[in-house]
């Protein structure tokens, strides 16, 4: 059985909970963590058997590693600020990050 991922990586987030932006850089199909980390952080308990995503948080410096049901798409469409961007991404158009010869890169 193949799990369907809401986001794609490059696409802008919002996180309903925390109330931030960002941007997607991995995707899991399933919790791909540990059960220490899942125990200690993740106190509302998102279901491990749906897509989780690695997000670099907008005006930080950290990423956060987060269960498909806490994110909505970030309509504002502007670029994020965050250090880390230039490791994944090399361009920003139609409100979504991408890598040149990537599909859809222009």
């Amino acid at each position: 059985m193949t799990t369907r991922t809401r986001f794609s990586i490059g696409e802008l987030v919002h996180h309903t909970k925390f109330d931030y932006r960002g941007v997607i850089v991995d995707v899991d199909p399933v919790y791909a963590g540990s059960d220490e980390w899942y125990e200690t952080v993740a106190r509302s308990r998102p279901p491990k058997d749906q897509p989780w995503y690695h997000v670099l948080v907008d005006e930080h410096t950290h990423s956060t590693y987060v269960a498909e049901r806490h994110l909505e798409p970030d309509t504002r469409g502007e670029q994020i600020d965050h250090p880390a961007l230039g490791q994944f991404f090399d361009r920003f158009m139609q409100g979504r990050y991408s890598r040149q010869g990537e599909p859809g890169a222009h």
